[in-house]
Order: structure tokens, then sequence, then C-alpha cells
């Protein structure tokens, strides 16, 4: 396999890294600010219903990534990574344009929760197709630092969220709940739109992979994935699921600890952002390590802990709900986060040969965000409405951690994955 040179692996990085931060960073800041969506959008005087119907659009927006993983995936294994990730950053900016100007139902009436769900299918689509053609030109860098590498695709999340819980920190700090909603929770999605040119430019002068110069394409890389790689695709989206699945937890928690605990807003964010500096921080350390010791090693113990944790995580948190409970509880939470998807990208990728990667990875990520990321939140949210109990979402995240693990020992037997 050739190898890229450090100066253009660390271009690729930053190419890689920009749009996937836009992208999270968007659906972080959409997380965060459900409640005033919900109010300026959704005409229920109920604001636990308006939660619900933006959470919902939240995870309808996640149905249409798989067509985006498979429509630009595609693209990238025929025509190269560069070309694909050009076009998945403008799409994502014109998704998060229209949210951030699209006038409220006290203007447009039905109109304007619709333009919502428009917006988040064009960001949805793109946003599909953005992961697999991203982490595949990351860990085709450098066939010996592809978790290090790989880690970025990752670490950009941690960074997005990062971005995301400061402006929810400091915006639900110096405004009015009335200027919130009014205005307020517009200002991260204009924020975001600056990002675009800028990845834009970056992504226009990057060198292409350099697998893809050494590979030939195939006529069919949907067919080819749906045709000969179905055990990637289980394989892949099954290591993904409980990351996912905790990732929106991590999200929703801040929601959790305000509508369900009572905690101040703005320091309900606070914990986020700790979070969010771990996951940055700690990512790309654990690809390091991951390169060096193994990827399975670090993993399925991370898992493990995940699944018998967070139980008595949310049990504490409930029984003593404080600022510094909230933060404890998702620090750690972080923690085993960074540790599990550090290597994430690399084993999902070797589930895949180069000229269908993008395409299974693309397919394999989306599908498994969708069923098991995309409607956490609602999940979340349901179950306690439905058990009476605080603590309900734990269970769902000890039940997916096993679906991981299921998945990493397959990947151990049938594609040597270390």
């Amino acid at each position: 396999m050739t190898t890229a040179t450090p100066t253009s692996s660390r271009r690729a990085i930053a190419a890689a890294t920009i749009g996937n931060a836009l992208e999270w960073f968007d659906l972080a800041v959409y997380a965060l600010m459900a409640s005033y969506i919900g109010r300026t959008f959704f005409p229920e005087n109920d604001p636990g219903v308006q939660l619900v119907q933006a959470y919902a659009v939240f995870g309808v927006t996640y149905l249409i990534r798989p067509l985006g993983g498979l429509v630009i995936g595609a693209y990238a294994d025929r025509h190269g990574r560069k070309k694909a990730l050009m076009l998945t950053i403008w799409l994502m900016v014109a998704g998060t344009f229209l949210l951030a100007v699209l006038p409220g139902y006290d203007t447009l009436g039905i109109v304007a929760p619709l333009g919502v769900v428009v917006a988040r299918l064009l960001q949805g689509f793109a946003a599909g197709g953005e992961f697999g053609a991203a982490t595949s030109f990351l860990v085709e860098q450098n066939e010996r630092r592809k978790s290090f590498l790989g880690s970025f695709q990752f670490a950009s999340q941690g960074l997005s969220t990062l971005m995301a819980a400061g402006f929810a920190a400091v915006l639900t700090a110096v405004l009015s709940d009335a200027a919130m909603t009014s205005w307020g929770w517009r200002v991260p999605f204009v924020f975001g739109l600056l990002i675009g040119p800028v990845g834009y430019y970056i992504r226009r002068y990057v060198d292409e992979s350099p697998a893809l110069r050494a590979d030939e394409p195939v006529p069919s890389p949907v067919w080819s994935v749906f045709r000969h790689h179905w055990a990637g695709l289980l394989i892949a989206g099954g290591a993904l699921v409980v990351s996912t699945a905790l990732n929106f937890i991590l999200q929703y928690l801040p929601t959790f600890g305000v509508k369900e605990l009572g905690l101040d807003d703005s320091l309900s964010f606070v914990a986020l952002f700790v979070t969010g500096v771990i996951l940055t921080v700690g990512t790309p350390v654990v690809g390091l390590l991951a390169d060096r010791f193994g990827r399975l090693v670090i993993m399925v113990p991370a898992a493990v802990l995940i699944g018998i944790g967070v139980v008595p995580l949310f049990a504490w948190v409930t029984a003593v709900p404080s600022f510094l409970t909230l933060t404890a509880v998702m620090t750690i939470l972080g923690l085993l986060k960074a540790a599990y998807f550090g290597a994430l990208p690399s084993v999902m990728s070797d589930a895949f040969p180069v000229r269908a990667r993008a395409t299974g990875l693309s397919f394999s990520y989306n599908t498994a965000v969708g069923i098991f990321g995309g409607f956490t939140p609602t999940i979340a949210t349901a179950l306690i409405t439905a058990t009476g109990s605080q603590i309900a979402p734990g269970y769902y995240l000890l039940a997916v951690s096993f679906v991981s693990i299921a998945a990493l020992a397959a990947g151990y037997r049938t594609r040597g994955i270390r």
C-alpha cells in the first residue's frame, strides 16, 4: 500500500476533521437547543410534547442517512475521496443555513416544521456520505498509523461537542429564556456556516488518498457491498452501536439534568463541555496506544465497563442531583467512550476492501446511527415516561453494549481484526 508523506497526512487530518466537526457541531447544537427549537417550530402548548416533536425530527433525519451514505459513498469509491468530501461539505452548509434562517410557526404556520424536516433531511443526506469518505481518507494515509489517523474522525466529534456545549453554556447564561427562544438558539447555527468555506478550501487542495491511486475501481461499489460484504456491514455497524448510543446519551444528559433533575441550564451544559475536552484530547491518545498494543485489547474492556457501569451512574446522578454529580458521571462516561472509539474507525475500515470501503463504511455507520443513535434521546425520554424511572436509559445502554461486544468478536474471528 502506498503511504502518504507526513505533510500530506497532516493535511488529510485537517481536511477530514473540519467537515466532520461541522456535521457533529450541527447535530450537537440541535440536540442541546431542542427545547427552544420545539417552541419555535411546533404549535403544541405542552413543552414536553414540543420537546418530543423536536427530538423526533432529530431522529427522522437519520432515516435518509443510509441513502446518502450509499450515493456519496459509491461516488467516493469510484471517483475519489477528495471529490466526495468537497460535495458533502457544501450540502451540510445548505442544511445548516436553512435551519438558521427559517422563520417559526407563528410566521409560516405548518410550513415551518416542514422546513425543519427539509433542512434536517438535507444535512442528513450529506452527513450520510461524510463518515465513509472521511474515514477512508484518514486510515488510508498510513497503514501502520491507521488507528491514530482514524481516531481524528471521532476526535472531531469531541471538538464539535466542546464547541456546541460552550455556545449553549454561554448563551443560556447571558440570555433570558425569551431571548433564547426568539433568536439565541440560532447563533451557533450561524457560526457553523462559517466553517463551510474554510473546509471547502482545505479539501480542495489536499492530495487524493494514496490507496485509491494504487487500486482499480469496481463497476458498482453498492452492488459489491451488498453482494459480497454483508459480514463486513454487520461487523462495522455492530461495533459502532454502543459508541453511538453513548454519544447521544451524553448529548441528552444536559437536557435530562434540566428537565428531570431541575439543574441550572448553563451548569448542565458546562458538564458536557468537560466531556468534550476529554473526547477531543483522549481519542487520539487511545489511537496511538491501539497502533502499538492492539485495538481489541482496549475496546472490549471499555465496552464491558460501559455496559455494567451506566446503570449505577444513572442511579447516582438521580439520587444525588447536582452539578458535581452530573459532571462526574459525564466525565466517567467520556473516558470510557474515548477508550472505546479511539480505534473504532480503523476497526470498521478493516471490514471492507479499499474500493468498497467508503460505501460499506457509510451504509453500516449510518444504519447503526439511525437505529441506535438518532432515536436514542427519544427512546430515553419515552423510557422515563413509560416506566416512571429516571434510570431507565441506563438499561438501554446496557443492552446495546452486548451487541458491540458480539460484533468485535465476529471481526476477530472472520476478519482477523486485532
